[in-house]
């Protein structure tokens, strides 16, 4: 490894990974690798930019720029059902919103294109605007349903100003029966063709880091309700409902999830799906 040259990976500001990260927070960061702590969409922008070699991304992100990018192994953000920090508020049932004022959350990339789709499919056709979404006096008087994701959807009283709740992983898996993969962690292209050996020791620190998160989890649930000031029970069923791996069962659902982005015109054209190895 040359000690000279000091390599830049993304990691996801939210608590939703902080068990991937937690060995990298805890000793395991070598002096050649630099963190850089964003929400999932300036992640994007930055990898795009070639600003960092690794991070995580929407999964609607690396479905948009497929040819740049390789997944990497067996690490994902995703649900199986409910998912809680993904949610679209509304004061009406999602049937009854065509011709509504909507608001995305500009940090949103995949649960955007998911109810991009949704709408498409039901033949919904509201007025969507996008912007900053992260406290509930964001929200003008005028808007008749917001997509709210992260730690934002968690701890603002939203149920106040809203009588619907639709969580995006309860939705998806009354569809599909499948899980929903919400964020990849991917590795540029060009760099994993030319340096395969580093890539390999990151994806080696990312799973050692992992797997002390999950050792450690009691203490990450703690540090969640710390962090965001909310009760430990409720922290720890959030977790309970997230999974960081990529089984087979989660490839199946990304190229499904790809697969209606495709049809129903929200991409040009139909990802595929490429790991590194």
């Amino acid at each position: 490894m040359n000690s000279d040259i000091r390599y830049k990976m993304g990691k996801i500001s939210y608590i939703n990974a902080s068990p991937v990260f937690y060995g990298l927070d805890h000793g395991l960061l070598p002096d050649w690798l630099e963190m850089i702590a964003e929400p999932p969409a300036v992640l994007n922008r930055l990898i795009k930019n070639n600003e960092i070699i690794l991070s995580p991304v929407s999964a609607a992100f690396y479905a948009m720029h497929h040819g740049d990018f390789l997944l990497v192994p067996d690490l994902s953000i995703s649900c199986n059902g409910k998912v809680m920090s993904v949610i679209l508020m509304s004061k009406y049932p999602l049937e009854q919103l065509n011709k509504k004022n909507i608001v995305f959350t500009e940090e949103s990339a995949t649960a955007a294109s998911f109810f991009k789709m949704i709408f498409s499919m039901k033949n919904i056709k509201p007025n969507l605007t996008t912007c900053a979404v992260k406290h509930i006096n964001d929200i003008k008087e005028n808007v008749d349903a917001a997509l709210i994701i992260g730690d934002a959807a968690l701890t603002q009283p939203w149920d106040t100003i809203y009588q619907y709740k639709i969580d995006l992983g309860d939705l998806w898996y009354s569809m599909t029966k499948l899980p929903f993969v919400f964020a990849v962690w991917v590795v540029r292209k060009s760099f994993a063709e030319n340096n395969p050996d580093i890539v390999k020791k990151i994806i080696d620190l990312l799973n050692n880091s992992k797997e002390q998160g999950y050792i450690n989890i009691e203490k990450i649930i703690e540090k969640g309700a710390l962090k965001l000031d909310l009760d430990i029970t409720y922290v720890k069923k959030y977790y309970d409902h997230l999974f960081c791996d990529l089984d087979d069962k989660k490839i199946k659902a990304l190229a499904m999830f790809f697969k209606f982005l495709y049809e129903e015109k929200i991409l040009d054209n139909r990802p595929e799906i490429k790991i590194f190895s």
